[in-house]
């Protein structure tokens, strides 16, 4: 992912929370790479997949124009919850990672509900 000047604060690094919208994209991505269309998955399915909790650590600053990668990698997997790490990198360099856990909810009740079974996920990193 590129930096935008409309991702960078008025010292010109990068929002932190904008991290966070990073990390979704390369979960969203990571998703519809293995065919997993989360509007396709709330119609057919009542399931959708929602963010619980993220603990997250800024190592060091991302600024304008840098050309991020982020990666993706189940950690742990329960019967309705993921647990992913996540980190941000630039040209070598760690600049952020979290622990973001997704829960399966069922799209009627929003409460959880066990991931079906052809979703099942193993563990592994992806950029």
């Amino acid at each position: 992912m590129r930096v935008y000047y409309e991702d960078t604060d008025a010292g010109g690094v990068v929002f932190y929370a904008n991290y966070l919208r990073f990390m979704e994209r390369a979960r969203t991505e990571w998703l519809r790479a293995r065919g997993w269309e989360q509007p396709e998955m709330a119609e057919t399915r009542h399931v959708l997949f929602v963010v619980r909790a993220v603990q997250i650590e800024f190592l060091k600053p991302s600024r304008f124009n840098d050309s991020l990668q982020v990666s993706v990698e189940v950690d742990n997997v329960s019967g309705s919850r993921i647990r992913f790490l996540q980190s941000v990198w630039h040209g070598g360099e760690e600049r952020v990672q979290a622990k973001v856990d997704v829960v399966c909810v069922s799209t009627d009740t929003f409460r959880p509900v066990r991931i079906p079974q052809e979703w099942r996920i193993t563990t592994g990193t992806e950029k």
